[in-house]
């Protein structure tokens, strides 16, 4: 898998520079000249990081094409690789509630240039009018991967497979009522994996997911926002139990971070200074870098 290839490749200390992915060769030598690595975003609310602080944090050092005003995960990763020590170009082109489809059918002469790396995440349904159909995603995924390599054949392309909602699981109405909250991620886990093997282009999926379930089943965060937030247990979910809180957000960037990267998330350190600007305590920025770590390698 993608993450692992590049930490092993990271570690093997006689790498040359010149096999490093471009923009990680920085600091091998201080002559070495590199330019950043370009990463585009594409998304909707969940990468914005709608209803929390996450959305317009330190919306200054990414590029926002909509000109918005959106941080968001964009912002969390790039803060994560500077200090990685990596140098990143991180811009987004984000529209609430829409899908992939929707974006290249109506923006996609914003984004239409050669990127190093491409992040893709899919309405939270798949499909607002049959939710769990991947039948769009997987077509819209090739659309774009088509224009994204057309522009540079070596793109890196991730889908990023987001997390259970629980006002689908645990209200009336909801399409997976009545399962257990794991069974939505994986259900769009499974979606990806599917559109990853009907469109080659494709690069790695990023299990947001599935470290959300993870941090479910570990106890870090509680499972069902509408009984109460168990003592010691951190709410994912924002106020609507359907976006993001600013700690499940940073545990989706760190997932992102880790795949795109090939960077350990756990290096980032307990002290790590975005979770400290967004309120995070130092003992759940380590529990949710070591699920994002976990998510990553035990697959």
């Amino acid at each position: 898998m993608a993450y692992r290839m590049i930490l092993a490749a990271l570690m093997a200390m006689a790498l040359p520079a010149s096999a490093m992915p471009r923009g990680l060769a920085l600091q091998r030598s201080s002559a070495t000249v590199t330019l950043p690595r370009t990463i585009l975003f594409i998304g909707n609310s969940f990468t914005q990081g709608a209803h929390s602080a996450v959305r317009n944090w330190h919306a200054d050092r990414v590029t926002d094409l909509n000109d918005a005003g959106y941080g968001g995960v964009p912002a969390l990763f790039k803060a994560f690789t500077e200090q990685a020590g990596l140098h990143y170009a991180v811009s987004l082109e984000t529209q609430g509630g829409q899908s992939l489809a929707f974006h290249y059918e109506q923006r996609r002469r914003l984004f239409d240039r050669a990127w190093d790396v491409v992040v893709l995440q899919e309405y939270s349904t798949l499909d607002r009018e049959r939710p769990g159909d991947p039948t769009r995603y997987i077509r819209a995924v090739g659309q774009l991967a088509s224009l994204f390599r057309a522009r540079n054949p070596q793109v890196k392309i991730d889908l990023m497979a987001t997390w259970t909602r629980a006002d689908e699981v645990y209200t009336p109405g909801g399409h997976w009522r009545g399962k257990p909250v794991w069974t939505m991620a994986d259900d769009l886990r499974a979606a990806a994996d599917r559109a990853r093997r009907a469109n080659r282009g494709v690069s790695a999926i990023i299990p947001v997911g599935e470290a959300w379930n993870r941090a479910f089943a570990s106890g870090i965060a509680d499972p069902d926002p509408y009984d109460g937030l168990a003592f010691g247990q951190v709410n994912l979910w924002a106020f609507d139990h359907y976006h993001a809180s600013a700690a499940g957000y940073y545990l989706e960037a760190l997932t992102v971070f880790g795949e795109v990267t090939g960077v350990d998330p756990r290096m980032l350190g307990r002290n790590e200074r975005a979770a400290d600007e967004l309120g995070l305590s130092p003992d759940l920025a380590a529990s949710l870098q070591g699920v994002a770590h976990a998510a990553l390698t035990e697959r």
